[in-house]
């Protein structure tokens, strides 16, 4: 069980492996999902963002055990308020925002709202899912916090990959979940203009041939109104009828008011 925790073995052993035919594919899938397994079992200690392959890698004990597509700005990277870019360095993870919301629920304000979006709905862009709200440790990323800077899923899945955002770092719905899940709060983050190095590029390359070789995913449940159909108005938006305006629940009636004050 030792070879478990080196990545880098495994990614080389899965290539091989996937060379033999069907066969092999089927152990690559197997080997893959040993490595998942084994990276279940460590807690990660350290999230990479590499902006040069649009890439996170989580580490545990200095070693990748997941790696996850991302979007950074398509601004560039810097730290310049105002200016919509991703800072780069040192950072951390001082909230975690969205635990038990479902996937694609939006966000306003990091306040969870009543609607839910699919992935890829036309003219949409919100924060949704998951939300890690980042914190600069340098000074040459010491805005982040301030700026709202966070790793958070976006429902513009087509554009993960490549450089989309305006300063945050995108994920994938179903991918900010599986991280939020696995880092805990405080975690460093490091986020990096380069590549990922040669042990991450090999873990990402196994997963995604185990993910090419694994049915779709199915689709998110039909999206939720914004507002139930049975929401009260409130007084401010009440309609008015026959020249009088109609009782919301915050214009209580006359015979209301006297039973409240008899009771």
């Amino acid at each position: 069980m030792k070879d478990c925790y080196r990545p880098n073995f495994l990614a080389r052993f899965g290539e091989a492996l996937c060379k033999e035919g069907r066969l092999g594919a089927l152990l690559a899938i197997i080997t893959a999902c040993g490595l998942s397994s084994c990276a279940s079992s460590r807690p990660a200690n350290e999230i990479r963002v590499s902006v040069a392959d649009q890439k996170i890698a989580l580490i545990a004990d200095g070693k990748p055990v997941k790696v996850y597509k991302c979007s950074t700005s398509k601004f560039g990277v810097g730290d310049r308020n105002g200016s919509y870019t991703t800072p780069v360095g040192k950072l951390r993870v001082v909230q975690k925002i969205g635990a038990g919301q479902p996937i694609g629920r939006v966000f306003h304000g990091r306040q969870p709202s009543r609607e839910i979006v699919q992935p890829n709905s036309p003219g949409r862009d919100p924060i949704v899912t998951r939300i890690l709200w980042l914190a600069g440790t340098e000074a040459s990323n010491a805005q982040a916090y301030r700026r709202c800077i966070y790793i958070h899923g976006t429902p513009e899945e087509r554009t993960i990959g490549q450089p989309a955002s305006y300063g945050c770092v995108r994920m994938k719905s179903r991918d900010v979940v599986d991280l939020f899940n696995q880092v805990p709060l405080g975690i460093p983050v490091n986020i990096v203009p380069g590549r990922l190095n040669s042990q991450e590029r090999q873990v990402a390359a196994v997963q995604e041939k185990t993910q090419q070789m694994q049915p779709p995913a199915p689709m998110l449940p039909p999206m939720a109104p914004a507002i139930s159909p049975k929401a009260p108005a409130s007084a401010a938006s009440v309609v008015a009828r026959n020249g009088k305006p109609r009782l919301g629940p915050e214009v209580p009636s006359k015979a209301r008011t006297k039973r409240v004050a008899r009771n």
